[in-house]
C-alpha cells in the first residue's frame, strides 16, 4: 500500500477500496455462445449442442453418431462421443474429418471468430443508451442485481 500526507504532515497508511464483485454479462456470454457454436459448427461439423449431447438421451437424435446421422457426405461430422471412443463411423480419423472440415470452412469460420465479437461490440455502443441502460435499470429495480445487459 503506499503511504500519504494526511492534513497534519504525517504518512498514514491507506486502507484499500472495497470492490464489488463483478455482475454477469449476458451480451458477453451469448456473444461466447455464438462463437462457440460457430467453431463447431465449422470445425466439427455439428451445431454445438449436437456436438456434445449426440449419442445421448438430450439429443433427439439419439442413437445415431457422425454423419450417418444426417447422410450429408461433404461434411465430416465429429461428435464429442467418438473423441473420447477414440474412433468414428465414417470410416476416417478423427483428425482428417477436423482438418477437412477447416479446409473446406476456414473463411467462415474466421468470419464469425471475428465478426461476432466485433458486431456484438458496435450494437451494445449503439443500443447503450436507448436500450441497455433502462433495461439494467429494469434489472436493479426488481432486484436482480448480479446480472447486466
Amino acid at each position: 500500500m503506499a503511504t500519504r500526507k494526511n492534513r497534519r504532515g504525517q504518512y498514514k497508511k491507506q486502507t484499500s477500496r472495497r470492490r464489488s464483485k463483478p455482475k454477469t454479462n449476458l451480451t458477453n456470454i451469448g456473444v461466447s455462445l455464438l462463437v462457440a457454436n460457430a467453431v463447431s459448427k465449422n470445425v466439427a461439423g455439428l451445431g454445438a449442442w449436437d456436438f456434445f449431447t449426440a449419442g445421448t438421451s438430450l439429443n433427439a437424435n439419439r442413437g445415431m453418431s457422425g454423419w450417418a446421422a444426417s447422410g450429408d457426405q461433404h461434411r465430416n461430422m465429429v461428435t464429442l462421443r467418438e473423441i473420447l471412443a477414440g474412433e468414428q463411423t465414417s470410416g476416417q480419423t478423427i483428425p482428417e474429418a477436423f482438418m477437412g472440415n477447416i479446409k473446406a470452412n476456414w473463411l467462415p469460420l474466421t468470419i464469425a471468430v471475428i465478426g461476432i465479437p466485433i458486431a456484438a461490440n458496435v450494437a451494445t455502443k449503439l443500443l447503450r443508451k436507448p436500450l441497455i441502460l433502462p433495461a439494467n435499470r429494469m434489472l436493479k429495480s426488481i432486484g436482480v442485481k448480479d446480472v447486466k445487459v
